[in-house]
């Protein structure tokens, strides 16, 4: 059985936590989910590592539909959630409603992400959730929002914390079974998650959410420059780099193949 958004919200009262990461490929959504992650997130952080951009923002709706089907292809059992890309459901309902339909008629995916919480996008979640469309929220540091916030910690003042905690509560009133939160305080993480019957998924909000995510090449220790939050569980940057260089001599001195 694959994993759906009603288990999720059980495990939030059974108290079991949640292992999310991203995958942008067949081969790495295979291996993640066979390893046993509950969720899948095709991230918009796609961009950065994976299309070699500095921002999310130039990321556009059909290159994420493209990874979401090699992602779809190479999971069996992980919950499957997919960004929406900046300016790809700002600008009405209708349009989050068109690319969200999209992203689910096109790629098998079983929800989609949005980012923030104010009035205008609680709105719009509530119309894509009374149409049937499963919606991850997220709030603290949007990264669609990087000319307007920068990369820096969320919610570190009593109004700013205030504000988070409020977009989380209408988040959760307009239908998302769950919400990322991103890079705040710990304390405010840990607040919001008592305050709310769904999971919280925290990305460097400290360790009282009911669940975790993770760039998966952060993990394994793939990206140029790591986040400050982030444990590197690998090095492979380090040992693909190698393994080039060996099988680069190799082929040089004449040794591969062996005759």
């Amino acid at each position: 059985m694959s994993v759906t958004t009603h288990q999720l919200i059980q495990w939030k009262q059974q108290r079991r936590p949640i292992v999310a990461l991203t995958a942008y490929d067949y081969a790495i959504a295979q291996l993640i989910d066979l390893a046993g992650v509950d969720i899948i997130l095709v991230g918009d952080s796609l961009a950065m590592p994976i299309l070699g951009y500095e921002t999310t923002l130039p990321l556009t709706l059909d290159e994420m539909l493209h990874h979401a089907k090699a992602v779809r292809r190479g999971v069996q059992q992980a919950l499957i959630v997919v960004d929406l890309p900046f300016l790809t459901y700002q600008e009405s309902p209708q349009q989050a409603i068109h690319s969200a339909g999209r992203v689910l008629k096109e790629t098998g995916a079983q929800a989609v992400k949005l980012e923030g919480g104010y009035p205008a996008m609680a709105a719009t979640v509530s119309q894509l959730t009374s149409a049937g469309i499963p919606v991850m929220g997220h709030v603290g540091l949007t990264p669609q929002s990087v000319h307007q916030l920068g990369y820096k910690k969320q919610g570190k003042t009593a109004q700013a914390a205030d504000r988070i905690i409020a977009e989380s509560i209408a988040l959760q009133e307009a239908g998302v079974f769950a919400i990322v939160l991103e890079h705040i305080p710990a304390d405010l993480a840990a607040q919001i998650t008592q305050k709310l019957t769904i999971p919280t998924i925290g990305i460097g909000a400290g360790p009282h959410c009911d669940g975790q995510v993770l760039v998966t090449s952060d993990l394994l220790g793939l990206s140029q420059k790591q986040p400050p939050f982030v444990k590197a569980y690998a090095n492979l940057r380090e040992t693909i780099t190698q393994a080039v260089k060996d099988y680069s001599l190799e082929v040089r001195e004449g040794k591969f193949p062996e005759q």
